[in-house]
């Protein structure tokens, strides 16, 4: 973002916010990217995500029976949060009780083909992933009995 400072005669100065003068990095720890990384890596976004793209809008209560194990206050934090960054757009309209709608914004549309791919890769290798663990809880069972005398 590029603020032009002017007096009246003429411009006099040009400010830049500190991170226009180098490229977003990840891995460098003052980067805003980050916060942004945190939020999508977030237990609950990708699961408001996938709601959110098999039902382009959605209630509280909807998300809430779709997204089995979070609680309302998670939900409602989580859903909070996304609308700060502009994942998803609340509407309220004007009944009694009050209808809320949930939906994806344009940017948060853009999270459906990567998050979906997680998805995919996430119940492709689950079977792998379960062997390995007990492949490891067993080895470390062996290592904790050896060093413990017991075989």
């Amino acid at each position: 973002m590029t603020t032009t400072l002017t007096s009246p005669a003429r411009e006099t100065a040009t400010t830049r916010a500190p991170q226009d003068d180098f490229p977003a990095n990840i891995l460098t720890g003052a980067c805003p990217s980050r916060t942004v990384m945190r939020h999508l890596t977030d237990r609950w976004t990708p699961f408001i995500v996938a709601a959110l793209s098999e039902q382009p809008v959605a209630r509280f209560g909807e998300l809430k029976a779709k997204i089995q194990g979070v609680s309302p206050k998670v939900l409602t934090q989580t859903l909070r949060s996304m609308e700060r960054d502009g994942l998803v757009e609340r509407r309220v309209t004007a009944s009694i009780p009050p209808r809320v709608d949930y939906e994806l914004t344009a940017l948060g549309t853009t999270l459906i083909e990567p998050m979906t791919a997680l998805r995919h890769w996430a119940q492709d290798n689950m079977q792998a992933v379960l062997e390995s663990r007990e492949r490891y809880d067993a080895a470390d069972l062996k290592k904790g009995a050896l060093e413990n005398g017991e075989l």
